[in-house]
């Protein structure tokens, strides 16, 4: 199709029919535009001038290349073809202003028959200006969001390589073997735990669970696992290591419901000798000779107040070949099943006692199957055990 222009602009007349429609449709808000078969502009309302800062006499009875550049106009022409054959159509395209800006607007068109026979098209033209704003800020927006968010993804992937660091590593010390396992419930978590053998003499073990999960939790073990290192050179056994440990805390990192448990061992004598003691962790679990005992701790949670008493008590250990002690965080316990039951400490209890005689691997393993087999999802806390057996 081609525009046709026999009639000059100045002929173009506003059908009589319209012209008892025209104060109906200049109180639009939308942008009305009527055009001949020749795509001659009949019509124009208020808003639609105003929209383009055009007069009317201005606008009146040109055509689409006197408005569009022509590398443009085969779209126009595509979309008025659409019209004539279904009837209507709707598109999204631009309006030019006077200023020479682009004005973005949904074109909804229908071929209509005027009371004089004649075909026009009959435009609603709906300024999306506004709308478009919106979504080059929600873009924008969300551009930077997707940075933040990669920017995050790095520095939580640098955070969980450095967590990974404070996890209990597994040994072999003496008579003594370690088997542990560490699983954060999110990227990084609030457990650590220390296999530190002192020397041929000493090897010590703590496992601390942090109240809270991610970024502030991992932060917050990081620095009770560096003070922990340090207590270390003073030699101060596992009681006093946790009133130290406490001390540090409740002075330096106090907050408002933040607390920790801690576990901690001191093997010597070639790991036959051991000295327990423990502030508010779950019960470690001592196998020997075919019998679990349960090691309660002798302290309350540490770090929260400071009235906590932590107690100079602690438990002395004479370790046969055979015997095996298992420490955990409270993440193994606090589980539960389909029917909301907790496996708690008798159901780790058994757990363990199920797979007391298989190899220390194959132990550590038998019981974190058992435990991911009670719950009904995925485990919740963050996870933490460690596994010892004398020889």
């Amino acid at each position: 199709m081609r525009i046709e222009q026999d009639t000059p602009r100045s002929e173009v007349l506003v059908p009589y029919w319209l012209q008892s429609m025209e104060h109906i449709l200049g109180e639009l808000n939308e942008g009305v535009v009527i055009l001949d078969k020749h795509l001659r502009v009949v019509f124009a309302n208020d808003a639609l001038l105003r929209l383009v800062s055009a007069r009317r006499e201005e606008f009146e009875g040109i055509t689409p290349d006197a408005i569009f550049p022509p590398k443009d106009l085969p779209e126009i022409l595509r979309q008025h073809e659409l019209r004539r054959h279904s009837g209507s159509a709707r598109s999204e395209f631009y309006l030019p202003a006077r200023n020479g800006d682009k004005i973005p607007a949904i074109f909804s068109g229908r071929s209509i028959r005027g009371p004089d026979g004649n075909e026009y098209v009959l435009l609603i033209v709906t300024d999306i200006s506004s709308q478009k704003r919106i979504e080059a800020q929600l873009r924008a927006s969300n551009a930077l969001l997707q940075k933040r968010q990669l920017e995050m993804e790095v520095e939580l992937a640098l955070a969980a390589r450095v967590q990974q660091s404070l996890a209990p590593q597994s040994l072999v010390w003496n008579d003594v073997t370690v088997e542990t396992y560490y699983r954060p419930a999110r990227t990084i978590g609030g457990d650590f735990g220390v296999v530190y053998p002192a020397s041929d003499r000493k090897l010590s073990i703590v496992l601390c669970d942090v109240s809270g999960h991610g970024i502030g939790s991992a932060l917050m073990a990081n620095r009770i696992y560096s003070e922990t290192l340090h207590q270390f050179e003073f030699d101060l056994g596992p009681a006093r290591l946790l009133r130290q440990v406490h001390e540090f805390v409740h002075h330096h990192l106090a907050i408002d419901a933040f607390y920790l448990t801690m576990a901690a061992v001191e093997f010597t004598h070639g790991g036959h000798h051991a000295i327990f003691a423990a502030a508010g962790h779950p019960p470690a679990m001592l196998v020997s000779h075919d019998s679990i005992e349960l090691l309660d701790a002798q302290s309350g949670i540490l770090g929260s107040v400071a009235e906590t008493v932590v107690s100079e008590a602690s438990r002395n250990l004479e370790l046969g070949p055979g015997d095996r002690l298992v420490l955990y965080s409270d993440g193994l316990t606090d589980v539960f099943n389909e029917s909301e039951d907790p496996l708690g400490i008798d159901g780790l209890t058994r757990l363990v006692s199920r797979a007391s005689k298989r190899p220390l691997p194959e132990m550590k393993q038998s019981i974190l199957s058992g435990v991911r087999e009670w719950s009904a999802g995925p485990l919740a806390d963050d996870v933490s055990l460690v596994v010892v057996e004398v020889r």
